[in-house]
């Protein structure tokens, strides 16, 4: 049953077209994912679907009874009343409950002072009200709401704080809770794993997995994105498509899709100066059948139907680090380094050493002290006790998305040309492309920009400087998806060292080839872990903490091991397998393209020289209907 929809859904910002002809339905237990380049419209078609903003076309379908409910990324609970917990405000989100608890303790108290005549019609009246409080929930929604506040990361503390001591963060994760509390029959979400840690990030997850209603998720997260959604909307230049299949699935299908277009509109293009070049020679013969011919030709001409030229991907920039000289194979010694904030130890203890080229990512629970370590490995705070030794020739450049260092007053462009000066317009230009800023983008004022734009403009900066060791705390967070593979390219391809501090799986899996764990509620020690499986780090580090947490006997680790080590042999099988069946896809590409340009040399031959030879002209026809059949069998291979 289909339970929303949108038909041709088109709204405009003066002369800005943000969506057009935007049509797609879902059913009761779709979850779909909303993505897109940051600005493309994806909150803006969730403001469309509630109604805040008005739209100038179409239709937007919400089937009878059903219910919504969104989370947006900002302002949570400013209208909030004075005295207001976490917990308060869970409880205030089912009015209907609280009523009928009302009146119940109406009823009972009213039974209490009840004469003989009253009392039977009012405990008939109050054991109705029990069964319907208990059968909508009542009995056990409080406690249902601490449950959840408690996944979401609240403590028992936290839950009965002042809303107006939260964090921006923490007010996002509890309009969340409330959600989830609630359960709405068409759920909302706008950057829900925003200011969430793996393990909220995880619950999330497989709530939503076995949530049986619909949900419609705008998210950036592309290991989310793949664990929860079956169908993906791309919203691109103010058109959107939808696939079935989450993020890289979908991915998959618009890079399959994108090269059969341009297959077609390069053939469609030879195919037309062909025939204008047909057309052309037989107007210079200017005999009568001649020109009956030409004209027939341009009559054909003018009736195909035109293909327009594909657009390119958005993402088509390559962007790499400056390096700096090359740093000393001991890059970073940590000894016994340790930390505290009055009575709070975050960590202590702490040994490890960093080599030249690792990749280090830091990991853990939100507050556990993570980008407290990087300060204290950048020499921005003094240690609590320990020491940390840089190695030789090390030069460090530092992303920090609280603390960005920019000028208000300056342009975009001038805020990185101003930083490096003795690059080209040209260089600087790219490199603010590769993070979505265009055209005009580049002549705003710094002061104006939203804070994931501050964040892109950082990284920018960043990519241009000349380092051997990369310090990024979040550097994925408030980044698009196609912002955030450039990013990911560029340090695939960084020659020096990088310590991260990540909630992103997907960044994690592709780039770490070391991982370091924080425990959860400071309970055990960190965990040093060297990744063995490249471009699966993450899976391998999770693999390893769940034996870890399982305290297996020695044989069952034993065991536990071999079985990482036959997943990992299996995976690199099949990326084995994977590799050898694109070689052999790419192979079967060039053919169809070589049969392609012979089929056109041959349609070329027989409307030439070959048209008044009858003999060559049939040994041509057989070679064409060879060649044409065995390109609709590669075709057919390849899926086009």
């Amino acid at each position: 049953m289909t339970v929303i929809g949108v038909s041709d859904l088109a709204v405009s910002f003066g002369t800005n077209v943000v969506l057009d002809g935007v049509t797609f339905a879902l059913n009761e237990n779709d979850k779909l994912g909303v993505i897109g380049v940051n600005g493309c419209g994806k909150s803006t078609l969730f403001k469309l679907l509630t109604g805040e903003i008005q739209k100038d076309r179409g239709e937007v379908f919400l089937a009878g009874g059903k219910t919504l409910g969104v989370v947006e990324q900002h302002d949570a609970f400013r209208d909030a009343a004075p005295g207001a917990c976490a917990l308060s405000e869970m409880i205030a989100a089912f009015p209907e409950l609280l009523s009928a608890e009302a009146e119940i303790a109406r009823l009972e108290e009213k039974l209490q002072h009840a004469d003989e005549k009253d009392a039977p019609a009012l405990s008939l009246a109050l054991s109705e009200a029990h069964a319907a409080f208990a059968r909508a929930g009542g009995l056990e929604f409080r406690a249902r709401c601490a449950s959840v506040l408690l996944k979401m990361g609240f403590d028992e503390e936290e839950q009965k704080k002042p809303l107006n001591t939260l964090s921006g963060g923490q007010r996002t994760r509890l309009a969340l809770s409330r959600q989830l509390c609630r359960e709405p029959d068409v759920l909302l979400l706008d950057e829900p794993t925003n200011h969430l840690d793996i393990e909220t990030t995880q619950f999330l997850e497989n709530y939503l997995a076995q949530y049986k209603k619909c949900v419609l998720v705008i998210s950036h997260d592309r290991y989310f994105l793949d664990r929860v959604t079956n169908k993906t909307l791309v919203i691109e230049r103010g058109r959107a498509k939808l696939y079935e299949g989450a993020y890289t699935a979908s991915a998959e299908k618009r890079k399959t899709e994108r090269e059969i277009e341009e297959r077609h509109y390069r053939n469609q293009q030879k195919e037309i100066a062909r025939q204008e070049a047909y057309i052309a020679q037989q107007r210079a013969w200017n005999r009568e059948r001649n020109i009956v011919a030409a004209e027939s030709r341009m009559k054909l001409l003018a009736k195909m139907e035109k293909l327009d030229k594909p657009t390119a991907p958005p993402r088509a920039i390559r962007l790499s680090f400056g390096e700096a000289l090359q740093s000393g194979t001991e890059v970073l010694t940590v000894k016994d380094l340790s930390v505290a904030f009055g009575a709070k130890t975050l960590f202590s203890g702490l040994n490890f050493l960093l080599t030249r080229g690792e990749r280090l990512v830091v990991i853990g629970p939100n507050g556990c002290g993570k980008s407290t370590l990087l300060r204290l490995l950048l020499g921005k705070i003094p240690p609590g006790g320990g020491k940390i030794v840089t190695g030789y020739n090390v030069t460090v450049g530092y992303y920090d998305q609280e603390n960005q260092n920019l000028d208000a007053q300056n342009t975009v462009l001038d805020e990185l040309w101003s930083a490096y000066p003795r690059r080209t317009e040209t260089e600087i230009r790219t490199t603010l492309a590769g993070f979505c800023f265009v055209g005009d983008d580049v002549y705003r004022k710094v002061g104006v920009l939203s804070g994931g734009e501050r964040a892109r403009l950082t990284l920018a900066k960043l990519i241009l400087s000349e380092v051997n060791l990369l310090v990024l705390d979040e550097p994925t967070n408030h980044l698009d998806i196609d912002s955030r593979e450039v990013l990911e390219d560029a340090l695939s391809r960084f020659g020096g060292t990088v310590i991260a501090v990540s909630h992103d799986r997907y960044f994690i899996n592709k780039l770490a080839t070391r991982v370091l764990a924080f425990p959860t509620n400071n309970k055990g020690a960190l965990t040093d872990y060297r990744v063995s499986a490249k471009g699966a780090a993450y899976d391998e580090f999770s693999a390893f903490a769940h034996s870890q947490s399982a305290d297996l006997s020695p044989a069952a680790a034993r065991e536990s091991v071999s079985v990482r080590k036959s997943e990992y042999l299996a995976r690199k099988q099949s990326a084995a397998e994977e590799r050898r069946e694109n070689a052999r896809r790419e192979r079967l590409k060039k053919e169809a393209a070589a049969l392609e340009t012979r089929i056109e040399e041959i349609d070329g031959e027989l409307y030439g020289e070959a048209a008044s030879d009858y003999t060559r002209a049939a040994a041509l026809d057989a070679e064409k209907s060879a060649a044409e059949e065995r390109l609709l069998q590669i075709y057919e291979e390849i899926g086009v």
